[in-house]
């Protein structure tokens, strides 16, 4: 049997409904040479409880990375979550994003020394969320847009994301005016690359810390690849309660230290996790 070459790591904290449905679409992937490393920021019990639910029906390995809840403390569960990699390639995502039978694939296809691979998602409404069902997820509806607009979803733009094949995506990808940054929710890099920058800055609380991780990649020479057109994760809706203004204000004036300053690595991250294990 061919040995596993990708980590994907998933963040989630106390959301057992939308992760189970996400991680039934891991299990739905045409590559299938990856682990998953859920990277949780103090979930309780129910969490635990799923996991190793699934750990006794998907194909692929599960390593559960877990600290105690501390308040929104996912940088720092994420460079944990980078330390348990057992890979040398990462794709990262979150536990409301459901992915298309070949995001796995995409990211592989794309993969490439001296880039990261920026992806989006395409947000689905409370109502579409909570309607999506395993056999939706196993059956590709949740993608498509026929089934979508039947129960509810208004057109827009953004709906290119869903139907677009591979000359479309191709000519979207190239033309769209949004930045190929490091997004959370969809994007992969090399562990070396990540290692080397001390991985996500662990001040930095709710507001474009995945942001900031690529900036300094950008400062430390890689370049980016655009398939947010490509690698296709419907985000499920879920309200915001970490959110705040003191948050974002604090990352904004970190980003814009890393952007002036050149800065590629941070005194807070990787390392600071391993002393502190």
């Amino acid at each position: 049997m061919t040995s596993i070459d990708t980590s994907i790591i998933i963040s989630t904290y106390n959301s057992v409904e939308w992760l189970e449905k996400v991680l039934h679409g891991y299990n739905n992937q045409t590559y299938k040479l990856f682990e998953i490393i859920i990277a949780d920021d103090g979930s309780t019990q129910a969490t635990f409880d799923l996991i190793k639910k699934l750990q006794n029906e998907v194909f692929y390995p599960i390593i559960h990375v877990w600290h105690e809840d501390n308040g929104f403390q996912k940088s720092k569960i994420l460079n944990k979550a980078i330390i348990a990699c057992n890979t040398p390639y990462i794709i990262m995502s979150d536990g409301d994003c459901i992915p298309r039978h070949d995001f796995v694939k995409v990211h592989i296809d794309h993969k490439e020394d001296g880039y990261f691979l920026s992806g989006g998602y395409f947000m689905l409404p409370m109502s579409i969320s909570k309607l999506t069902n395993i056999d939706d997820i196993y059956n590709g509806s949740c993608f498509d847009l026929k089934w979508l607009k039947s129960n509810g979803l208004k057109y827009s733009f953004k709906n290119n994301k869903l139907s677009s094949s591979k000359f479309k995506s191709w000519f979207l990808n190239n033309v769209t005016p949004t930045n190929a940054s490091w997004n959370g929710h969809n994007a992969s890099g090399w562990k070396k690359d990540i290692i080397a920058i001390n991985g996500f800055d662990e001040r930095m609380q709710y507001g474009g810390q995945d942001r900031e991780l690529g900036e300094r990649l950008f400062n430390y020479g890689l370049k980016s690849k655009q398939i947010r057109y490509s690698s296709i994760c419907v985000h499920l809706d879920h309200p915001r309660g970490y959110k705040n203004k003191d948050s974002i204000e604090k990352n904004l004036a970190i980003r814009s230290k890393t952007r002036n300053e050149f800065k590629v690595w941070t005194e807070s991250g990787i390392i600071n996790t391993q002393i502190s294990n």
